[in-house]
């Protein structure tokens, strides 16, 4: 990654403050609360615009973690304005850009569960954008 264009941050922030763009899918979220609450920790940050904090991944893992009664969460912020940074969409034949998303992270009018997929240019490569999220392996007592 280019890290002079993206300058990836680490930070903790208040899950109200940010803005989803998608849904979930209430199974995988049940899968990934159980996961999380045995597992006594979060392991990986999330991905969030700097400047509209819009959720980019990690939509399951905020979800499960309100579930868990969690008020904060690590999130690994990128300039979503930076040409290293393009979305795709998850199914065949659907077209989606960056201001789909935030759109519906703005409006409050999310897309379906992975309707997005965000990559990441990294090593002359677009990978996706997890690349980039650190793992933490966090308590979740300090989230609370």
């Amino acid at each position: 990654m280019d890290s002079t264009t993206l300058q990836p941050l680490l930070a903790f922030v208040d899950i109200d403050q940010l803005k989803e763009h998608e849904g979930v899918d209430p199974v995988r979220l049940e899968k990934l609360k159980e996961e999380i609450k045995s597992d006594g920790v979060l392991k990986f940050a999330i991905a969030v615009d700097r400047n509209t904090r819009t959720v980019l991944d990690g939509h399951h893992r905020i979800r499960a973690l309100k579930l868990l009664g969690c008020k904060r969460i690590p999130v690994v912020f990128i300039d979503y304005n930076s040409p290293d940074v393009v979305v795709k969409a998850w199914r065949e034949g659907e077209n989606v850009t960056k201001e789909d998303v935030l759109n519906a992270a703005l409006s409050g009018r999310k897309m379906p569960p992975k309707t997005t997929r965000h990559l990441i240019l990294a090593s002359d490569t677009f990978k996706h954008i997890f690349a980039v999220e650190e793992e933490v392996n966090v308590p979740l007592e300090s989230l609370r």
